[in-house]
C-alpha cells in the first residue's frame, strides 16, 4: 500500500487573491469597513448573501489593493480579463480609439510568446517543467514606455504621458467607477487599454467575486453600474467592431447607441452544471431554456451576445434540433432583416434562438437597423461579406457544403463547433502506436493531458482533448480562478497553485476533456485530506504545449499525419481535413 500524506482540503479562500501578487497587498479589516461605507457597498442589501459568502467575506478574499505611479498600464487592448477594477483614488485614461488607430503594439510592450530553446526543450527529458506561466518584459520596445521593478512587481509604463495624451484619444475614468469588468464577466479580451494619470489606487476583483457581488445582491447596485458604464463607455467601441457598422457616420452611430436595448435571460449562475443542463435542454426540447427569438417568427431586432451562450434550433419532426451556439461577439437576426429590405413580405427568423443559463445580450430594433444601414445604400447586397463576419452563418455556402451534412449534423450535435483547437484523429492513419501520447506526457513532466479516445464519426474520432472553445464553459462556476485563458495567446489552462479540486470545470465540459487526476508530492506520497484521508484530485487538461518550442507535442510525434488540430469555425480548415 502506497504511503500517504494528510492535508487539509484545499478551500476557495486558502488562496486570496490578495496571496497572487509579490508582496501581498490585502486591505485591512479598517480598510474593509472603509470599503462597506462607500458606493455601491454602501448600497448593497447584505442580508441577500450566504453566511458563507458574506459580502465582507467576499471584500476581504476576492480583492486587492493596486497602487499605480503615473503612467503605469493597468491593462492592455487583447489581453484575456480576469478580473474588474473600480477607481478608489487618483485617476486612469482609457484609450478610446478603434482598433486600428489605437496605442501600436510595440507602445504596450507587446512581444511574442516565450517558447522553450531547443536545450530546455531536450531538458525536459530529465528535468521538471519550469514555474507556471510567467511574463517578461522586451527590451526591444517603443522608447517612449519603460519597465520599473515596484515590491518585487515588474511594471510597464508611459516614459511621457503628456505626448501620449496629446498624439492618442483618451477618456477618464475617475473614483467611484469601474472598468474591466465585461472582459471579466464575459470571459473575453480587454477591448481597450487603461494606464493610471498620477498616483493611483485601485480595487482589483477577480471575475468569481464580482460574479458573486452581483448574483447576491438583491438592490443590483453594481449590477446597475455596469450597465451604465457599458452604455457610457464601451458601447460605441462594441458596436464599431461589428462588421455591419463599419464606416458609420458618428451621428448614425449615436441614433444607434441610443436605441440600444440590454436583455438579460436565465439566472446568473445556476447550480446545475452547465453539461446538464445542455443535456436537459435536450432531453426537454430546450424547454428550460429561456426563448429569446422563435422560427417563422417576424424578425424584430439583431441579436448580439455580450456573455453566456445562446443555442440555435429548427423544428425537426414533433420536436427541436440543435443547428448551432452564439458565444460572446457573434450576432443573429441581421441576414434575415437584410434579406427582406425592400420587399413586400418579411422574411421571419430561421432559427429559434434560446439561453442556456445566463445570458447577456444587446438588441437593436429592426427599424433602426433599416434606418442606419439601408437608406441610406442605393445598391445594398445583404450578402456582401463585410456585413456577416461576426454573424451566425449556417453551412450553407457552396464552399461549405463540400462538408458532408451527416458531418455537419455530427459536429452541432455534439457541440464540436465551439473548438477552435479540436484534436481529431484519422483513424483510417492512425497505427496505434499512441506516440502521441507519450508525446504529450513528456511534455508535461511524465502526465499525459489527454486521452486517445473519444466520439466518432466515419473514420475520424474526436479525442478527449481540450477544445479550447470560443466560448469556455468549463470557466463558469470555477470558485478560485484556477482554470483561466492564458495573458497571450488566449488559451484555456489550468493553475495547479489554486485549483482545489472540486471538480465544476470538469463537471461543465461537455467534451470529457477535462480528467481529476489524484496529486502526490515530488516523493511520490498520495496526498490526502487530514479530515477524511481521501486522496485530493486537481484538474488537468491540455494546454496546447503552450511553452513547448515546436507548439502541441501530439500532432509533431504523428510520424503517420493522423493527428490534426482543427478550428471548426474554419470552413477552409473543415474542407481539408474532411474533404480530400
Amino acid at each position: 500500500m502506497p504511503e500517504t500524506i494528510s492535508l487539509s482540503r484545499p478551500k476557495r479562500w486558502d488562496y486570496p487573491f490578495s496571496e497572487e501578487s509579490n508582496p501581498p497587498r490585502p486591505f485591512t479589516d479598517t480598510e474593509i469597513d472603509a470599503l462597506l461605507d462607500m458606493a455601491p457597498f454602501n448600497e448593497m442589501d447584505a442580508s441577500g448573501f450566504r453566511k458563507s459568502l458574506s459580502l465582507r467575506d467576499i471584500l476581504k478574499n476576492d480583492t486587492r489593493r493596486v497602487t499605480c505611479q503615473s503612467g503605469d498600464i493597468i491593462v492592455r487592448r487583447g489581453d484575456w480579463g480576469h478580473s474588474a477594477f473600480l477607481v478608489l483614488s487618483g485617476q486612469v485614461r482609457v484609450d478610446i480609439e478603434r482598433p486600428e488607430s489605437s496605442f501600436p503594439p510595440s507602445l504596450l510592450g507587446r512581444k511574442s510568446p516565450q517558447r522553450r530553446t531547443l536545450f530546455e526543450s531536450i531538458a525536459q527529458v530529465w528535468k521538471n517543467p519550469p514555474a507556471p506561466e510567467s511574463r517578461t518584459v522586451s527590451h526591444d520596445v517603443d522608447p517612449r514606455i519603460g519597465s520599473r521593478n515596484k515590491d518585487g512587481e515588474t511594471r510597464i509604463f508611459l516614459q511621457d504621458v503628456p505626448s501620449v495624451l496629446d498624439e492618442y484619444r483618451t477618456a477618464v475614468i475617475q473614483p467611484g467607477q469601474w472598468f474591466g469588468e465585461l472582459a471579466a464577466l464575459g470571459r473575453t479580451p480587454r477591448t481597450a487599454t487603461v494606464f493610471s494619470e498620477g498616483q493611483t489606487e485601485l480595487l482589483e476583483i477577480r471575475w468569481q467575486g464580482l460574479r458573486d457581488l452581483m448574483r447576491y445582491d438583491k438592490n443590483k447596485a453594481i449590477t446597475n453600474e455596469v450597465e451604465s458604464a457599458f452604455r457610457e463607455r464601451a458601447l460605441v467601441e462594441f458596436l464599431r467592431n461589428e462588421p455591419m457598422f463599419h464606416g458609420l457616420s458618428d451621428q448614425k452611430m449615436e441614433q444607434l447607441v441610443e436605441n440600444v436595448e440590454f436583455r438579460t435571460y436565465g439566472e446568473y449562475d445556476s447550480p446545475k452544471p452547465f453539461k446538464d443542463l445542455a443535456k436537459q435542454g435536450h432531453e426537454n426540447n430546450f424547454e428550460n431554456e429561456a426563448l429569446i427569438f422563435e422560427e417563422g417568427h417576424y424578425p424584430n431586432a439583431v441579436f448580439f451576445v455580450r456573455s453566456g451562450l445562446a443555442r440555435l434550433s429548427v423544428k425537426h419532426h414533433h420536436g427541436q434540433r440543435t443547428a448551432g451556439y452564439l458565444t460572446p461577439g457573434q450576432s443573429y437576426g441581421f441576414h434575415e432583416i437584410a434579406s427582406g429590405w425592400g420587399k413586400e413580405v418579411a422574411v421571419p427568423y430561421r432559427y429559434s434562438v434560446r439561453a442556456i443559463s445566463y445570458l447577456s445580450a444587446i438588441l437593436i430594433p429592426t427599424h433602426i437597423v433599416e434606418t442606419v444601414l439601408f437608406d441610406s445604400q442605393t445598391s445594398f447586397n445583404p450578402d456582401h461579406s463585410n456585413f456577416d463576419s461576426q454573424s451566425f452563418v449556417p453551412f450553407t455556402s457552396e464552399e461549405e457544403m463540400a462538408v458532408p451534412d451527416q458531418l455537419v449534423d455530427f459536429l452541432v450535435e455534439n457541440r464540436f463547433i465551439q473548438g477552435t483547437e479540436t484534436m481529431v484523429i484519422d483513424l483510417d492513419r492512425c497505427v496505434r502506436c499512441d506516440d502521441c501520447v507519450r508525446a504529450c506526457a513528456t511534455a508535461h513532466d511524465n502526465n499525459p493531458r489527454f486521452v486517445r479516445h473519444g466520439p466518432v464519426h466515419g473514420h475520424h474520432m474526436f479525442a478527449n482533448a481540450c477544445l479550447h472553445c470560443a466560448d469556455p464553459v468549463c470557466m463558469v462556476e470555477c470558485p478560485t480562478g484556477a482554470i483561466y485563458r492564458d495573458f497571450g495567446a488566449g488559451h484555456v489552462v489550468i493553475s495547479e497553485n489554486s485549483c482545489i479540486g472540486c471538480a465544476q470545470c470538469a463537471n461543465n465540459c461537455p467534451y470529457d476533456a477535462i480528467r481529476m487526476v489524484q496529486i502526490t508530492d515530488q516523493q511520490g506520497h498520495v496526498i490526502v485530506d487530514e479530515k477524511n484521508q481521501r486522496p485530493l484530485t486537481q484538474a488537468t487538461k491540455c494546454d496546447l504545449c503552450i511553452e513547448q518550442l515546436g507548439g502541441p507535442a501530439c500532432q509533431n510525434a504523428c510520424s503517420h499525419d493522423a493527428l490534426f488540430r482543427v478550428n471548426m469555425n474554419d470552413s477552409q480548415t473543415l474542407n481539408d481535413v474532411f474533404v480530400r
